[in-house]
């Protein structure tokens, strides 16, 4: 059988009504308060943004978070948006 370590990495997200965000493929949680949560996934560093977050459900087993709030927005850290912004200007002014 083979290692899920080594295996394609996978997450999956579940929203209900943005009051409820249910995550797998997490390994870590860098950290978190009511308005911010860093979580370290398979797929590189995710922050959820809100407003009286709180986390419902942690097991880092099994890679699942469930995180309750209201929630404004998911984003990946690691395809920032500046360094595209950056390369369309280089573009624009050469």
């Amino acid at each position: 059988m083979q290692d899920p370590s080594k295996g394609q990495k996978r997450q999956e997200m579940k929203m209900q009504n943005r009051k409820l965000l249910e995550l797998s493929g997490v390994r870590n949680v860098e950290s978190f308060d009511s308005e911010e949560f860093l979580l370290e996934t398979e797929l590189g560093f995710l922050t959820v943004r809100g407003q009286n977050l709180h986390m419902k459900h942690l097991s880092l087993e099994q890679g699942q978070v469930a995180i309750e709030g209201l929630i404004h927005s998911l984003a990946y850290l690691d395809g920032s948006p500046q360094t595209k912004s950056k390369s369309l200007f280089g573009k624009l002014f050469k």
